[in-house]
């Protein structure tokens, strides 16, 4: 079976390598129209006249619970691509099914249209089966795929930073995929990016779970002392979404509370991580999440209403920074940080009304 390799970047920033196994006796032109799209061997098409190539393209449509879609090297929006075969060649069969996450399989228009677009499953789709060839799987950098999937996105579900195929080729048959399938990011994370996809991880004990969200916790916090507030942000972020995942059929009072705890813990550092990386609208949504916990004490309250009309601060929303400040006065009177905060209120309004006022005497002079 061929293997290929894709290293990807986003917002100009490496990601890490994802690395694809090719179902070559299944699928065998299939498979060979992404190989050779893959190193770019056939040169230039005789009917674009741009390479043959998946380099410097990027994945034009991401859907959360769904797929990653690429291969538009022509235009990069999903209306373009071609096959090395010419514009478009048949469905080979539908022997493979949508059965599980990591799957490659064809983009088309229709029965008969494959061309180089292609997209990576990250649940089961079993509503493709019989109208799209699979063709191989995601056998390295599963946690790229995932980070891909929950990346912000615009118009048309295509991702607001470019998610780009740097480079990408083929690696030889017996290339064997690292142990460690967790994309190397700089901080010594050793978790996938879900934890459903994480073998290290047995969701069936409170225990284990709660070891790995206290690792990415813990590592959150040493980024964040470190002044690497955006891996400090996505760790956080990362261990409440374990947290998220984790819904046991049977969970005892002490793990119930211990997992609140955690996940009011990891929303509240998310918060200040964002703020810090002065990003007003990442720091509400943590804020608003920690708040949306029954089990959170007041002295949680008021980090959370202060951290979030920091964040309204931050997007100039005063209005609804007043408001934030005062909830948190509730629960911690006379802090020095609220009171400031509203104090910041006050003269942001106050500047604001000066520049209108000026505008307003501009216009009518």
């Amino acid at each position: 079976m061929s293997k290929v390799f894709f290293d990807i970047t986003a917002g100009g920033k490496p990601k890490g390598r994802i690395v694809f196994k090719l179902y070559n006796d299944v699928v065998p032109k299939t498979a060979e129209n992404f190989r050779a799209l893959a190193t770019g061997e056939k040169g230039n098409s005789s009917v674009s006249g741009k390479p043959l190539h998946y380099k410097g393209s990027i994945f034009h449509r991401v859907i959360k619970d769904f797929m990653c879609q690429g291969g538009d090297f022509t235009h990069g929006t999903g209306v373009g691509g071609e096959s090395i075969y010419g514009e478009k060649f048949e469905d080979e069969n539908f022997k493979l099914t949508h059965d599980k996450p990591f799957l490659l399989s064809m983009a088309n228009a229709g029965p008969n249209t494959n061309g180089s677009q292609f997209f990576i499953t990250t649940v089961p789709t079993p509503h493709l089966n019989g109208k799209h060839v699979v063709f191989g799987e995601v056998i390295q950098g599963k946690s790229i795929v995932r980070q891909m999937e929950r990346c912000e996105k615009g118009a048309n579900d295509k991702p607001v930073e470019d998610w780009v195929i740097a480079d990408c080729g083929e690696l030889p048959a017996d290339y064997e995929p690292e142990t460690n399938t967790v994309a190397d990011d700089g901080t010594g994370d050793i978790y996938e990016e879900i934890m459903a996809d994480d073998d290290k991880v047995d969701a069936s004990k409170p225990e284990s779970v709660f070891a790995a969200v206290n690792f990415l916790k813990d590592l959150g916090t040493k980024l964040l002392k470190e002044g690497r507030v955006d891996k400090a942000y996505e760790k956080y972020s990362k261990a409440a979404g374990y947290l998220n995942d984790f819904y046991p059929e049977e969970l005892s009072e002490e793990h119930t509370k211990e997992k609140a705890n955690l996940s009011i813990s990891c929303s509240l550092n998310a918060a200040l991580a964002a703020l810090k990386m002065k990003d007003g609208k990442k720091a509400i949504k943590a804020a608003d999440e920690a708040l949306a916990f029954p089990e959170i004490d007041e002295k949680g309250k008021a980090k959370a209403w202060y951290r979030k009309g920091s964040g309204y601060l931050l997007v100039k929303d005063e209005d609804n920074a007043e408001k934030a400040f005062e909830s948190a006065l509730q629960f911690s009177p006379n802090d020095a940080a609220v009171l400031k905060g509203l104090q910041d209120v006050k003269n942001l309004a106050k500047i604001r009304k000066e520049k209108q006022k000026k505008a307003m005497s501009k216009f009518f002079s």
